[in-house]
């Protein structure tokens, strides 16, 4: 199952085309609605005021409430773009963004307002895509939950089992520790008071993916299937599976995690360290992983660039609305992204 993204922050709409999707499949449309509404802007004072509804409308690839098993399109209706924040600025890259980049790419085609493209608005029709792979794999019994593991240093608890994991989704602020949530709040809407923005981390996990699937080499490797799906979306910079970054602080002893046969005749781990992936197959643990989001690169405070078309050194002042952070708004993006990489690694 492959998907393409297309459309731009202010254009008419953005949208996404899932092909491969299997025939017969009952689209719970409420159910893609929820996941939907989850990442939606303009709710709070945590995100940005620019409001949208977010309701895909069907294309094609479904007849009668079922897939029809051809291309599945659905687009997703931008109605709050204010592309005149960006006009006066339009030869300015913007640091930490992808003006400069993109402008060399496309030989300055490219549509600036809000990014186009490049912008996080286009992790909508991702939700969308990543909702109809959660309800093929649902019918497989696994299932794909994440929460905030840190913001600006907070931390959140760690995930232990599937069931606090998955009800994460229910709350408005994807946390365990509400405690510590309710610190991650204060901290972004403090960065939001001086003019800035804050990143942060995601914990996913994949939850009944059996034994043996990957490959150690290139193309059908775990890691790197779920990687390339990560990185497509914006703001990731890092991509940690099991332990991560902390496996440079450990000795073998530590890193190791010790087999053992559970009452079933299934092998299990003591612990899951390798993130239930070894030589780039799964093991049959839960498949963890986290990622590490930058600050939204867009902040009220004057920054030096450059004149694109001037070629000058110059000042930037960003007017308009943007996320003091993204990451509470992101979880059910890299949710959505690890369960299309699962369906490529089932070769669904």
């Amino acid at each position: 199952m492959k998907y393409s993204i297309f459309g731009e922050s202010h254009g008419p709409a953005i949208g996404v085309v899932l092909e491969g999707v299997p025939a017969g499949l009952r689209l719970d449309m409420a159910a893609i609605q929820k996941e939907m509404d989850r990442r939606r802007p303009g709710k709070d004072a945590l995100s940005t005021a620019r409001k949208e509804g977010d309701v895909p409308e069907i294309l094609s690839g479904v007849f009668e409430g079922k897939t029809t098993g051809t291309p599945l399109c659905a687009l997703i209706r931008n109605t709050d773009a204010h592309s005149g924040d960006y006009a006066a600025i339009k030869e300015l890259a913007r640091p930490g963004h992808a003006d400069y980049p993109a402008r060399v790419r496309y030989e300055g085609c490219n549509d600036y307002r809000g990014g186009g493209h490049f912008s996080g608005r286009l992790t909508a029709p991702l939700v969308f895509a990543g909702a109809v792979a959660k309800q093929i794999l649902a019918g497989k019994n696994i299932a794909v939950g994440a929460h905030i593991s840190s913001i600006y240093g907070i931390n959140d608890a760690v995930a232990e089992d599937m069931d606090s994991l998955l009800a994460v989704a229910e709350k408005d602020f994807p946390v365990l520790d509400d405690a510590a949530g309710q610190q991650m709040q204060d901290a972004i809407l403090e960065a939001k008071n001086e003019q800035d923005s804050v990143g942060g981390s995601i914990e996913c996990m994949v939850f009944g993916l059996p034994a043996g699937l990957g490959d150690p080499d290139f193309g059908r490797n775990a890691e790197g299937i779920f990687a390339q799906h990560l990185f497509a979306v914006p703001a990731v910079k890092a991509v940690g599976f099991g332990a991560g970054a902390a496996f440079s602080l450990m000795r073998g002893s530590e890193a190791n995690d010790p087999l053992y046969v559970d009452d079933d005749g299934s092998v299990k781990a003591e612990q899951n360290n390798a993130g239930g992936i070894n030589g780039g197959i799964t093991n049959g643990m839960p498949l963890v992983f986290e990622v590490t989001m930058r600050p939204t690169p867009s902040i009220a405070r004057t920054q030096f660039t450059v004149d694109m078309e001037k070629m000058e050194n110059a000042q930037l002042e960003l007017h308009g609305r943007h996320d003091p952070c993204v990451v509470h708004r992101a979880v059910p993006v890299i949710e959505a992204a690890a369960a299309l990489a699962t369906c490529e690694l089932m070769g669904i």
